[in-house]
């Protein structure tokens, strides 16, 4: 397959407007194009969807350039001059669908499809810039050998919910009939519906009746014998998965991943880690696969390892990484209950109770007094205490429950001041006392950590990278997945036992600029970690009107002067214009009356004719306050607000005032740093034209909060060419939607007909306002999207971007390049030689820069992994990126030079420890801000119970408290 040079750009002859030119605006018409030259003539990469309708993957025609028109234009663009038609739209969504599924790639040969699927970039070459180097990845190749792999589905009747009894009974199937009906063929079983065998079974379809014990684990006797439970299992032929389509895809012959083969690999490889552990996803935890730790309140971690099987350049490989996962303590509830409650001889108080019974909601015991171990699923806690609980019992006799645990059991009962616990239903409950209920062993915990089962869990679980490396080796030999009978004999699968080596390179730290008032104007963070001694901000904002609040308690009451009186120091003295007098006096207020205080301070502003531009605000030493403070300030009075530890404040550390300062800084529209390269316009495909970069991401609720939706973000950068300032709006929608569903929305008003909206066009009329221009490019970086949701989140958002471009003007369509950036994977590097120090940081990671495209990365398609930042602790993880739309045609080393630069431009200037690029991290910052907004509506009316329909989920929808514009203009949410 031929390849483009990793370094080959078509230079852009689009001259630069002059600053004086008046902003463009988006009118009707498309005016002269500004693209590169020839832009409907060349081929372009595949799956770019820019291209033609003859299939030949050709960039856009020169009609969908952005308008370099200078004609005179409004401040902001005209909505109603460009509502494009009915029926525009609808072609505009055809035409997006069909350049996202069937655009063929022309600057390479293709290998061929067997569907007219959706297609991804084909990689432009391999990155060529930076120092070479090799760092190891926890990535083990496999080898396969020739088999006939036949794939059966799987009946069982009566039904079974457990994957546990299901391999049961399946393995009961095995034992009986391997050697007579299953022609001596061992098969892999997923635990659901399907088997996969190495060859064919004697027969395409089969019926067995298989026996298990009774579930009921009492003991058989005279009056009730020992049942067996019979299940009727038919296993039928469903298809004939073909290795040599995975062989083709993995030389690059064929174009879509065979992911049915791969699923029927990875089914092997874990059939025999899910008999034995605890499986969580893709990982499996046991105790037997390393120590365990207490985490607090009942809860402890177990360790493991995630195993999943991926396709890369060099073949099959298996990624593997150590592991924790919070389980309950196996212990007795009135254990667990002095986790809450240290006195168990008084009644439990109402708010105890309630925090008890939440924490209990769901959890599985067993009774100690008894020889079997039936288990009991926890409902709740009665209201009453065991002394006062009756019942009538079977005979119809009314009697308490301390006196029927005397006479059935022979136990006096002695924390007979506890409430009991609650199992069966409503109509027939089941009292259980504390003290004889033991909690089951192996059930995760999945419910919301508090700050110490944090600390605590990252303390544990924190390892260095040689460290890591070497878990990660033992856990592999101990997998032993060679002598594995099903995996090495049956499937003839064999797995290295080594990490694998990968050529990476380090790429060069670019130049930070900043004020050349300084004693240094400029910075190379060499790695990746630097401060702001001699320097100072880039452009100071100015703060004339504010004040400071405190809700500490804890502090003498000179702390809160002392240490406004440093910061506006500090502030001043590293280029902002900081008012040293604020505009009401700082004072201390009650922290029970937060809101109260935050109005008051508002109003005696205002009656002084001024706006606050910033509150100072000393937080409450107890923790809790800090979303309810950002949501009355954000969203009811529009404050920009910086909120400050007590204990932090009190030390008057000069770090600290450094670090508030650029948090400040930020807020109130100054710039930090920016790039050299981009005030001196030598940003390819960036700096060459008006550019806006655009981060999105979703947030989701926690498992068990029903009455919380998932959170929508995006950022766009506002101040072309230098990218930094970042301005952020957000959207609630239904739980778990990971599509974006606000960037473009349109209603049919009965006064004004189509009336278009969403933050797409919200951010690009902003952008135009902000620069006097409008975007001519687009860059996407999509955050949180995994890679069975690349093609619908592709096409749904792409559509919505299309769509917001062309409702500001008829035929504007600037190039898009969207990428996903994937933080959740569990890909880690390590340096080939821990010992020689140009290769490692401080800390023991490899360097920062650090980046490569090559042996694990995808086959065929643009990706690459990208260390950024400096480790700071732990093993360093790198950010994954992959390019799923290229209209920009970004080569490889353009697109991986300018990922990295931006990563350094970070608001914070100690080091880009936040791993992905800044506009994917920040709109992970402002989604999660704005959960704060609706989590004192939704925290008391949460619930563990099972999950609502999508349609009830819909309804319960409630759109986020509107944040005030003059907050929107800043990076609030820093």
């Amino acid at each position: 397959m031929s390849r483009r040079g990793g370094g080959g750009r078509r230079p852009d002859s689009c001259s630069d407007q002059p600053a004086q030119a008046p902003a463009p605006s988006f009118q009707r018409g498309g005016g002269e194009a500004a693209g590169p030259p020839g832009r409907g003539h060349q081929g372009q990469r595949g799956g770019t969807g820019g291209g033609s309708h003859s299939g030949s993957g050709a960039a856009p025609s020169s009609s969908h350039a952005a308008s370099t028109s200078t004609a005179q234009a409004p401040s902001s663009p005209s909505v109603s001059a460009s509502a494009p038609s009915s029926s525009s739209v609808s072609t505009l969504v055809d035409e997006t669908e069909q350049k996202l599924t069937l655009a063929a790639p022309a600057a390479a040969t293709l290998p061929p499809s067997s569907s007219q699927a959706m297609r991804l970039p084909v990689r432009p070459g391999l990155g060529t810039v930076g120092r070479k180097c090799v760092v190891r990845a926890n990535h083990f190749m496999v080898q396969l050998a020739e088999r006939d792999i036949h794939h059966y589905d799987v009946s069982i009747t009566p039904e079974v919910t457990s994957k546990k009894i299901n391999r049961q009974i399946i393995s009961q199937l095995i034992n009986l009939y391997r050697l007579t009906h299953l022609g001596e063929r061992m098969p892999a079983y997923d635990g659901m519906k399907s088997i996969y065998t190495a060859g064919p079974l004697p027969f395409e379809s089969k019926e067995f009746i298989i026996t298990l014990p009774d579930s009921d684990p009492r003991p058989s006797s005279s009056t009730r014998p020992r049942r067996e439970r019979q299940f009727r299992v038919v296993i039928r032929l469903a298809s004939k998965p073909d290795l040599y389509t995975l062989q083709q895809f993995l030389l690059r012959r064929h174009f879509e991943a065979p992911y049915e083969v791969i699923q029927v690999l990875d089914v092997v490889l874990r059939a025999a880690p899910s008999e034995k552990h605890t499986v969580v996803g893709r990982s499996f935890f046991s105790t037997d696969l390393g120590p365990m730790g207490q985490l607090g309140d009942g809860v402890e971690y177990w360790r493991g390892y995630f195993q999943s099987l991926r396709p890369t350049q060099m073949g099959l490989s298996l990624n593997i990484d150590v592991s924790a996962c919070s389980f309950y303590e196996p212990i007795l509830v009135t254990e667990f209950v002095q986790k809450y409650c240290r006195d168990l001889s008084h009644p439990l108080s109402d708010e105890v109770r309630l925090k008890v019974e939440e924490a209990l909601k769901g959890i599985k015991v067993v009774l100690t007094h008894v020889e079997y171990n039936r288990s009991y699923k926890i409902t709740g806690i009665s209201s009453q205490p065991m002394s006062q609980l009756m019942f009538i019992d079977d005979n119809g006799t009314r009697m308490s429950v301390i006196q029927y645990f005397l006479e059935k059991s022979n136990i006096a009962l002695q924390f007979t001041s506890l409430p009991a616990v609650l199992a069966g239903s409503e109509a027939r409950p089941i009292y259980l006392p504390m003290e004889l209920s033991r909690i089951v062993a192996g059930q995760r915990y999945t419910k919301r950590f508090n700050e110490r089962q944090v600390t605590a869990l990252l303390r544990a679980t924190c390892q260095r990278p040689r460290e890591r490396e070497e878990n990660i080796r033992m856990m592999t030999r101990a997998n032993a997945y060679n002598d594995d009978t099903l995996v090495n004999r049956e499937f003839g699968i064999q797995v290295a036992d080594v990490l694998t080596l990968v050529d990476a390179r380090i790429l060069p730290a670019p130049m930070l600029k900043y004020h050349e008032s300084g004693r240094e104007a400029s910075v190379n963070p060499g790695f990746g970690q630097w401060n702001m001694i001699n320097k100072k901000m880039f452009n100071g904002g100015r703060v004339e009107v504010w004040t400071c609040v405190n809700f500490s308690t804890d502090l003498d009451p000179d702390v809160p002067f002392q240490f406004c009186q440093g910061l506006v120091d500090v502030c001043n003295s590293k280029g902002m214009v900081f008012n040293p007098r604020p505009v009401i006096p700082i004072s201390s207020s009650n922290p029970n009356q937060i809101e109260k205080a935050l109005v008051d301070v508002h109003n005696r502003t205002t009656q002084q004719g001024k706006q606050l531009q910033l509150l100072i605000i000393i937080l409450p030493d107890d923790k809790g306050s800090y979303g309810r403070i950002k949501r009355v300030c954000e969203t009811e009075l529009g404050i920009v607000s910086q909120c400050c530890q007590p204990k932090q404040a009190s030390k008057l550390s000069m770090q600290y005032f450094e670090n508030v300062a650029l948090k400040i800084n930020v807020k109130v529209g100054g710039r930090n740093t920016v790039l050299v390269d981009a005030v001196q316009k030598r940003i390819p495909l960036v700096t060459d034209r008006p550019t806006i970069i655009f981060g999105a991401d979703v947030t989701h609720p926690q498992r068990g909060e029903d009455s919380s939706p998932s959170i929508a973000a995006v950022v766009a950068s506002m101040d072309w060419p230098e990218v930094t300032k970042y301005r952020g709006l957000v959207s609630a929608q239904a739980r778990h939607e990971e599509i974006i569903q606000d960037l473009y929305k349109s209603i049919q008003d009965p006064q004004r007909g189509l009336v278009h909206g969403g933050m797409i066009r919200e951010l690009l009329i902003a952008f135009n306002r902000s620069t006097n221009r409008k975007p001519e490019s687009i860059i996407f970086y999509r955050d949180g999207v995994s890679e069975g949701q690349f093609s619908q989140v592709l096409l749904h958002e792409m559509n919505a971007i299309r769509l917001a471009c062309a409702s500001l003007e008829e035929g504007y369509a600037p190039p898009v390049t969207f990428v996903v950036v994937q933080k959740r994977h569990h890909t880690r590097l390590f340096p080939a030689d821990h010992n020689r120090r140009d290769l490692t940081d401080r800390s023991g990671n490899i360097l920062p820069g650090t980046v490569f495209d090559t042996h694990i990365c995808h086959p065929t398609e643009f990706d690459f992994y990208l260390n950024s930042h400096a480790g700071i602790q732990g093993t360093s993880r790198p950010t994954h990126y992959h390019v799923l739309y290229d209209e920009n045609r970004f080569s490889a080393d353009d697109f991986q030079v300018l990922t990295n630069n931006l990563s350094l431009t970070f608001f914070l200037c100690i080091g880009c420890f936040h791993m992905a690029v800044p506009p994917a991290y920040y709109a992970h910052l402002a989604a999660f801000r704005a959960r704060y907004y609706i989590e004192d509506e939704t925290s008391a009316g949460g619930s563990t119970g099972g999950s609502r329909s999508t349609a009830d989920r819909n309804l319960a929808i409630r759109p986020l408290p509107v944040i005030k514009d003059n907050v929107k203009d800043v990076m609030f949410y820093c």
